[in-house]
C-alpha cells in the first residue's frame, strides 16, 4: 500500500484533487510546477499532464545521454 492508494492529495499549491502519480520533486520544479514537499511530489491527472509537457526536453536529453534512441 503506497501513499497514492491511501488517497494522497496533489502536492501542487491550490489543488485538492487526488494524486495519481508521484515524481521526484526536483524534476517537478524543473518542469515548472509549483509544488511543496521534501522528496516526492504527488500529482493529480491535470498536473501530471503538465509535468510531462515540461519534462519532455529533459527526458529526451537523458535518453541521448544513455544511448537509448
Amino acid at each position: 500500500m503506497g501513499r497514492i492508494s491511501k488517497g494522497t492529495k496533489c502536492s501542487c499549491n491550490n489543488c485538492e484533487l487526488d494524486a495519481i502519480r508521484s515524481v521526484n520533486i526536483a524534476k517537478a520544479k524543473n518542469a515548472g510546477l509549483d509544488v511543496e514537499g521534501i522528496k516526492r511530489a504527488y500529482l493529480c491527472k491535470d498536473h501530471y499532464k503538465e509535468f510531462k509537457k515540461g519534462n519532455k526536453k529533459d527526458a529526451q536529453i537523458e535518453k541521448w545521454r544513455h544511448g537509448i534512441s
